[in-house]
């Protein structure tokens, strides 16, 4: 298992921002690579979320910052994450698991779709107006790097659903426990550097929301899909913020 260097960094960014980095060299060794660096980008924009929204925090309602800050979040990102959550949130209405991935593959969003997305970054935003209110940047550090740290015990424990190829079969079929472990880790020590053994309840809230949605999947769909494990992201992420909040509030 060659190790990840700074062009494996690169790739990982240009794989969950928008910014031009790294995306000449996602190669399927590459991506792989890449992968357990996934938490790195995650501290990142947790950084520059937690910020921002400590800042608008200063000038506007809590309630308005968090929520101007959820939309950064969703600008960088390119709603990778919140799409995958809506998407799966309409695979609900899917009697079987054809049904399911047929209607998760239609871009329109659906009435399940928009609710999941509206409640999920309305209480994003509280959380964040909360910490932001409470001057805490670092939990949202922890809270977002944990969470890109999410699908990958989930794409090594779960078969991929979806007929044909896509980020989610090469994540299952390839990464294996070794990569999937080291991102973990990296991602708890991200957390415990960030809020110390407060790491420790975000940890739990983000691997409870993971194990939920690979339940979820494994009945609804026999798998995991690239949304699902997008949806596994953005959840965790929601509810590691929450968590933090009833923690620093």
């Amino acid at each position: 298992m060659p190790a990840p260097d700074a062009g494996s960094l690169a790739v990982a960014t240009g794989f969950l921002t928008r910014l031009p980095v790294g995306r000449r060299a996602t190669t399927a060794d590459a991506m792989l690579r890449a992968a357990p660096l996934y938490p790195i980008v995650g501290a990142a924009i947790g950084a520059l979320v937690g910020a921002v929204a400590l800042g608008l925090a200063a000038l506007l309602p809590t309630l308005i910052a968090g929520a101007l800050a959820v939309g950064l979040e969703v600008a960088v990102t390119g709603a990778l994450h919140v799409d995958g959550l809506a998407d799966s949130a309409d695979g609900l209405a899917g009697r079987r698991p054809e049904d399911a991935l047929a209607i998760m593959r239609d871009h329109a969003v659906g009435t399940y779709g928009g609710v999941a997305l509206a409640l999920d970054l309305l209480v994003k935003a509280a959380a964040l107006g909360a910490l932001a209110e409470a001057g805490a940047v670092a939990p949202v550090v922890a809270a977002l790097s944990l969470s890109r740290a999410a699908p990958l015990p989930l794409a090594t424990a779960l078969p991929y659903a979806r007929p044909g190829e896509g980020t989610g079969r090469l994540l299952g079929e390839r990464l294996g426990l070794g990569r999937a472990a080291a991102g973990v880790s990296i991602a708890a020590a991200a957390a415990l550097a960030m809020v110390q053994l407060d790491a420790l309840a975000l940890l739990l809230a983000v691997a409870v929301v993971a194990a939920l949605v690979g339940i979820l999947a494994r009945r609804r769909l026999r798998g995991v899909t690239g949304d699902v494990l997008g949806a596994a992201t953005e959840l965790s992420a929601t509810v590691a913020l929450v968590t933090a909040a009833g923690l620093w509030t």
